[in-house]
């Protein structure tokens, strides 16, 4: 194909909406650049690329699937075919290999390609700088024996078995008429993460069982059932996070994240004690939302402790955002803290970390300084971040090829587990700085919501059959995508909403307007969005009658008709919930923030948009100040990351859409904690849990 045919090519596409502006323009750059239009095209393709979430394009000769334009595009017919017959005529590695505009290593040349992948060049700079430091971060921690005597007892007192819940669990099963020896075996294993249950006297265990009219008569467990024979994965976190500087924990909802790295926190606290020092903790999040829930989450678990008053106050309790720890300049992309001027602590917890991005993961690692500990928590098996790279699940891949020897034998010096020790995986750095959580404590055999997880993570659409037409699991309910439960989903959401709107009535019987305090204002403010935070619905899109903005407005439709909101046609109205879309750090507002209207008190209060905080205050905005923003009573899967609902709504477009994949569907499903129902046409659920997103790149290598 001539050069002023691949011109007409991104022209075209461009005016069709397959290639965004901004990729045109790089396109038009290179040319101009380069005289070559044959460059400028594959750049703006690359443009495009990472405008999709990829870090690089990947033309790999030995690749088993060769880079498509054509399926990258989502294009079809003659065009789509026309395309790919011209693309596959030029050798590509020839023809950036020698070009002027492409470098191969570090340059100030605006493309990377480095033999199989083609990046713009500061994603490669960001790939290639992150990896190095995750590699120099993941080196062993030096600990002498008498250190990982101290650290075992430590560990050993943290994860001390708690029998309460097998207790309760028996006596449950007397009730329900499942008191026999196999139940009772069944739930010790479970309880007690017994792995090896062949080597165990069950007689004499069964005995202790039957016998057991208090918790503390299950005590005598401690003997017939040694810790050699279990394996807890929260303890192997903690004691893996002990060995490395760099420490991965990861886990779907319930397995108790928060509550290990409290743990592990305290071993830290009371590590550095002994040596006379104390630590000093972060904690931060990539959004105020999720920042607020860790710091919620993180209180209770540090308070159900059982350390030590003056090792418990050394471990912080609040947490911020990913940008404000970083230090925001107004009008840069960069930020205050960076490796020329780097963070003050000394262990940094990144919670819900499958949202961050290359771009942030990379700034926040050149930010710390040398010696620090970086910790990283999240559900790899989540969508990836918004922006490219999808960091979290490149680094957990590492996770197949088991821990070393030398790791293997640690962990089990430090938790007792003896199964530890015979496990020998290859000598990867980064898998010793691994632990996946695999037991769900929120979510049992007998939990739909936690089964349905299950079978959708295994792309298995037998047992997603299998657990929509399970009559026990009464905590989810399947429904098609009909006119019928459209209209039965919006009267259920009007039924939930109307909890938190009622709070926002004030009987002027029971009190008088003009009294009401600021103060009581807030507290109002504060239970409306607690109230509120209980019940969402979730969309996999954003536009039509099943997107977040046509379901928006027919909730609000809804609500008014019953009463329970008056917009009288206008925006701002009290009672309307709204989303941040975009950072105002003058006010101290991030995406994803949640905010609720409200009237103040008196005939002509006015409006404030009320906000609660990372630290549980509350913020009020006038509706002239808040940034961009959307309605909320429906939000997208995406921006559901890092919260979690009692009762959550999920519902899938009618029709088939690329944007519907496993990670999606997985990730709205994990947002509910007590209550799911998922409105979707069965056969469109089950083909987005067949699509699974790939990210395009060399992290994983580079890593290697």
């Amino acid at each position: 194909m001539r050069d002023f045919r691949w011109e007409q090519a991104l022209k075209q596409l461009t005016a069709q909406g397959y290639l965004r502006q901004l990729d045109h323009q790089f396109g038009q750059f290179i040319y101009h650049q380069s005289d070559d239009w044959t460059l400028a095209f594959i750049a703006a393709l690359v443009s495009s690329e990472v405008g999709k979430g990829h870090i690089c394009m990947v033309l790999d000769q030995k690749a088993q699937t060769p880079f498509d334009p054509s399926a990258s595009l989502g294009l079809y017919g003659e065009i789509a075919q026309a395309l790919r017959h011209q693309w596959q005529q030029v050798d590509w590695r020839e023809r950036l290999s020698s070009s002027p505009m492409v470098a191969s290593e570090q340059s100030a040349l605006p493309l990377i390609f480095d033999g199989k992948r083609l990046y713009l060049n500061r994603y490669w700079h960001y790939e290639c700088q992150l990896a190095s430091r995750l590699v120099s971060f993941g080196t062993p921690v030096s600990l002498e024996l008498p250190m990982i005597q101290k650290l075992k007892s430590l560990l050993d007192h943290l994860f001390a078995r708690e029998y309460r819940y097998l207790f309760s669990a028996l006596n449950q099963a007397k009730q329900q008429g499942r008191d026999n020896q196999v139940s009772r075996q069944q739930l010790v294993c479970d309880m007690l993460d017994v792995i090896t249950p062949h080597t165990l006297d069950w007689q004499a265990i069964d005995q202790v069982l039957v016998k057991a009219s208090r918790v503390d008569a299950l005590t005598e467990l401690d003997d017939l059932i040694p810790n050699a024979v279990c394996l807890n994965w929260q303890k192997v976190a903690a004691a893996m996070a002990l060995t490395r500087r760099f420490a991965v924990i990861s886990g779907g909802p319930g397995t108790g994240k928060t509550t290990t790295v409290a743990k592990l926190l305290a071993a830290l606290v009371a590590q550095e004690k002994q040596q006379g020092a104390l630590p000093n903790i972060k904690l931060v999040a990539p959004t105020g939302k999720a920042a607020a829930r860790l710091t919620e989450s993180i209180a209770k678990a540090v308070d159900s402790l059982a350390v030590s008053p003056d090792v418990k106050q050394h471990i912080p309790t609040e947490s911020s955002t990913l940008h404000r720890l970083l230090g925001v300049i107004p009008g840069s992309a960069e930020f205050r803290h960076h490796q020329k001027n780097p963070l003050h602590l000394d262990v940094l917890v990144v919670d819900e970390a499958s949202m961050v991005d290359l771009s942030m993961m990379y700034k926040l690692v050149d930010a710390l300084p040398a010696h620090a500990r970086l910790i990283l928590l999240g559900d790899k098996d989540q969508l990836s971040s918004v922006e490219a790279g999808a960091v979290l699940g490149d680094i957990c891949s590492f996770h197949r090829f088991g821990y070393s020897q030398t790791q293997s034998t640690r962990l089990a010096e430090l938790t007792g587990f003896e199964s530890l020790a015979n496990t020998n995986g290859h000598n990867r750095d980064i898998a010793d700085s691994l632990c996946m959580l695999q037991k769900s404590y929120r979510f049992d055999g007998r939990s739909g919501i936690g089964q349905l997880a299950k079978a959708v993570n295994a792309g298995d659409s037998t047992q997603i059959d299998a657990v929509f037409a399970n009559a026990a699991f009464d905590d989810i309910a399947h429904f098609d995508l009909d006119s019928h439960h459209y209209h039965q989903m919006l009267q259920t959401l009007v039924s939930e909403y109307r909890h938190y709107l009622e709070l926002l009535k004030i009987d002027k019987s029971d009190i008088n307007h003009s009294q009401i305090s600021p103060q009581q204002q807030q507290n109002i403010a504060k239970q409306a969005l607690e109230a509120f935070n209980r019940c969402r619905l979730l969309c996999a899109i954003r536009e039509g009658d099943f997107g977040v903005k046509g379901l928006n407005q027919r909730i609000e439709k809804a609500l008014a008709a019953r009463r329970l909101i008056r917009t009288q046609d206008e925006v701002w109205y009290s009672g309307r919930p709204i989303m941040i879309t975009r950072n105002d750090y003058g006010l101290g507002l991030y995406n994803g923030d949640i905010g609720i209207c409200i009237q103040e008190p008196g005939e002509n209060g006015r409006l404030k948009v009320y906000f609660e905080q990372s630290d549980g205050t509350i913020k009020a905005v006038l509706p002239s100040r808040v940034p961009e923003h959307e309605t909320a009573y429906a939000m997208t899967i995406h921006k559901s990351q890092g919260s979690e609902f009692d009762f959550t709504l999920m519902i899938l477009s009618p029709d088939f859409t690329p944007i519907v994949t496993r990670e999606l569907i997985y990730t709205g499903i994990t947002r509910a904690k007590k209550q799911l129902n998922v409105y979707a046409n069965i056969g469109l659920l089950k083909r987005g849990v067949q699509i699974q997103t790939q990210r395009a790149s060399g992290l994983v290598e580079r890593l290697s």
